[in-house]
């Protein structure tokens, strides 16, 4: 259900992610290693990150196979950024294929993937403080794009980035016990993980950090975060807490 991956430090171009490790988003998209769900992520992909030049990231979404555009690579090796977030997706079976349901999803600042699916009923509650209807705020009606839209909701309301992903993660899982919740958000700054269903790892280098479902290649220093888990990275920090 889905591949992401992000980092956070010196400024690399988007083959970082997805073309230049042996085991990059490319890969993961046809061939991934430890996806417990689904075998192929074929359903759309997309990248996100941050220029100084505009207030709010920069967004590229397709609705087809990472592998069919033949103008990814030339714009991954210009889309430069201190932090990067991309991912290929599988869709949740009844869910649309569509760009707008495609990861990243965006606002203001902040940029977010699901790893997973959800029923969208578990999602109805966390918004009745904040809003009246949770699909006007969401870009799609698929399941990802609703918690988007709730984590998003937290963050207008003043929550920082980890704590949204907490609340809207705990909450919805208590609602529907057979989710899987595994977010990937960034504002630039830090980023955010939570695993809740499938895996995630992290791998501390001397300039950065990587955090993706899977390691990107067979260096050593991959981490796995466990279960049910929040995973924060800070330009000075490294940090796994307990759901």
């Amino acid at each position: 259900m889905c591949r992401h991956a992000a980092w956070l430090g010196a400024a690399r171009p988007l083959t970082w992610l997805i073309h230049e490790p042996e085991h990059g988003l490319l890969k993961q998209s046809y061939a991934p290693r430890r996806q417990r769900y689904g075998l192929i992520n074929a359903d759309g992909y997309g990248m996100g990150w941050y220029d100084p030049g505009r207030a709010e990231p920069v967004r590229y979404r397709r609705a087809v196979p990472i592998w069919t555009d033949a103008n990814l690579p030339a714009l991954a090796q210009v889309a430069r950024s201190t932090c990067l977030l991309a991912a290929v997706r599988s869709a949740t079976v009844g869910m649309p294929i569509e760009e707008s349901a495609t990861a990243p999803f965006a606002d203001r600042g902040w940029l977010l993937s699901h790893n997973g699916r959800v029923v969208r009923d578990a999602l109805r509650d966390l918004v009745d403080d904040l809003t009246h209807d949770l699909a006007d705020r969401a870009e799609s009606a698929c399941d990802a794009a609703w918690v988007a839209a709730a984590v998003f909701l937290r963050g207008r309301a003043g929550l920082g980035l980890g704590e949204a992903l907490t609340e809207v993660v705990v909450r919805a899982g208590e609602k529907d016990p057979a989710a899987r919740l595994n977010l990937l958000a960034c504002d630039g700054a830090s980023i955010a993980a939570t695993v809740w269903g499938d895996t995630l790892f992290h791998h501390r280098l001397h300039d950065g950090v990587r955090v993706a479902s899977e390691p990107l290649d067979d260096l050593p220093g991959w981490q796995a975060v466990p279960e049910r888990s929040l995973l924060t990275v800070t330009r000075d920090d490294v940090r796994v807490q307990p759901l």
